[in-house]
């Protein structure tokens, strides 16, 4: 399976380095600062921009993105 990177935006957060999405594969890129590069998939373009104008990116991830169960690999 190809393992397309895609071009991330620094993001203000102290676990989040970057982020990165796809509209066409719905595709969240998120770089993290002490864990590596991960993928995650059939994300609605809504929790992205949800992602990116949270005051708290950290928070926001967890509760949308970690625990709502979307499947993810490791890239990088």
């Amino acid at each position: 399976m190809e393992i397309l990177l895609l071009i991330r935006q620094p993001v203000s957060s102290s676990n989040l380095h970057s982020v990165g999405y796809d509209h066409s594969t719905q595709t969240l890129e998120i770089a993290f600062h002490n864990s590596g590069i991960y993928q995650y998939s059939r994300v609605p373009s809504q929790i992205h921009s949800g992602l990116m104008s949270a005051s708290s990116k950290g928070q926001y991830f967890d509760a949308h993105i970690k625990k709502a169960g979307y499947p993810y690999r490791k890239v990088g």
